[in-house]
């Protein structure tokens, strides 16, 4: 089969690789009919996320048409499914509380090692994000093997096309959790750094949560333009000075929720942000923070902190004084998609929900190195690549 495959940083192309195969009872085959190029992906592609090997093929927001089960799948041929991203067993601690991002079981035994040593407990599994998060073959793929299918995979009704609900395998549910996170309450202000894909989805997440204000910030026109369409204000970093806008938007208090969208790439030319990267250009640090610490500067006392974006590793110049002095509670994490997907599912039928107007390029698999480099270099004109196999 044809698969989108690592090979170095900037270096990602489409490959003749095996295919897939049933390793486990309880395994799917899916043949993907549509997947996505996350901005998560770019980490990978920009070479920041560590244990990555060349072949690795990537890709974790997938959905297609079931071509094979395990004897213990639940699954059936033909049924068209959406995949999430996270491999979760279903019946270990974690499970059981549906705090599926944190499954024991969904991240290969032999794997589970390098998790210990950075974070203390291993990651779960991950679809195409490096051997930390298990080492599996990704979604970016004409086929892919799917662990755990009796628990994880969620079936589309027929007639509800790819694009609709594609996104309920990462940034839909990640976009959600994220203002869940925030503990909005009727009548907030809300302020999302980065409007990209889950910060959009945040963006209307929280609006349906009650919140009264949500305040968008980013530097990218055409994304600041998709946040007012929402019903967003907004705030463009390289014209305003995010602290004060905020503070003057508020009446000197703050926003009562902040939520952090950008992660540990965050632009900018900010005293710290530069510090951070020349750490990070000298092996002296792995994340550049700039986003997370102005939200919580930002914050009001007695606020909460939203932390949907990646971070990878130990940081310094973190406001842990103010964070402990405002009094402010912050939640994180890998989201727990399939806790999330059949409410989703239900709200996009019933039209509460638009995720169609994410996308900005439709691409075949083939394209797909093209599609990186474009998503990298231009984010203010891609939004969201969806590739699919035989496009052309």
């Amino acid at each position: 089969m044809r698969a989108l495959a690592w090979h170095g940083r900037h270096d990602v192309r489409v490959d003749t690789v095996d295919d897939p195969e049933i390793l486990n009872p309880r395994d799917c085959i899916i043949k993907v009919t549509s997947t996505a190029i996350c901005g998560s992906d770019l980490h990978l592609y920009d070479g920041y996320i560590p244990t990555m090997k060349a072949g690795d093929i990537l890709g974790h927001e997938f959905m297609g048409e079931v071509v094979e089960t395990g004897p213990k799948s639940t699954l059936q041929k033909g049924q068209r499914v959406v995949v999430p991203f996270t491999i979760a067993c279903g019946s270990c601690y974690h499970c059981g509380k549906h705090q599926y991002s944190a499954c024991d079981n969904g991240n290969p035994a032999d794997n589970q090692d390098i998790g210990m040593e950075l974070y203390g407990q291993p990651m779960s599994g991950l679809f195409g994000y490096s051997h930390l998060t298990g080492g599996y073959a990704g979604g970016q793929a004409e086929y892919v093997r799917v662990p755990f299918s009796d628990v994880g995979p969620i079936v589309i009704p027929d007639g509800v096309d790819d694009d609709t609900v594609l996104f309920l395998s990462d940034i839909l549910p990640t976009g959600w959790m994220a203002a869940e996170n925030a503990d909005i309450e009727p009548g907030d202000t809300v302020a999302v750094w980065g409007c990209g894909p889950v910060g959009l989805f945040a963006v209307q997440s929280a609006f349906l949560m009650g919140a009264a204000r949500v305040i968008a910030i980013d530097h990218f026109p055409k994304r600041l333009e998709l946040a007012k369409k929402f019903g967003a204000e907004t705030i463009n970093y390289e014209e305003s000075a995010v602290y004060e806008a905020l503070m003057t938007m508020t009446g000197g208090i703050g926003p009562d929720a902040v939520i952090d969208s950008v992660g540990l790439e965050a632009h900018g030319f900010f005293v710290d942000n530069v510090i951070d990267q020349i750490k990070k250009s000298t092996f002296l640090g792995t994340d550049r923070i700039h986003s997370i610490r102005q939200a919580i500067v930002a914050c009001r006392k007695g606020g909460r902190v939203s932390m949907p974006a990646v971070y990878g590793g130990i940081v310094d110049k973190f406001p842990l004084g103010a964070f402990m002095e405002k009094g402010l509670t912050l939640k994180t994490g890998q989201t727990h998609v399939q806790h999330y997907m059949p409410a989703l599912l239900n709200a996009i039928m019933e039209g509460k929900i638009d995720t169609t107007f994410l996308i900005s390029h439709r691409m075949d698999l083939e394209d797909a190195p093209k599609g990186y480099k474009m998503f990298h270099d231009d984010q203010n004109e891609v939004t969201k690549i969806v590739l699919k196999p035989g496009f052309n």
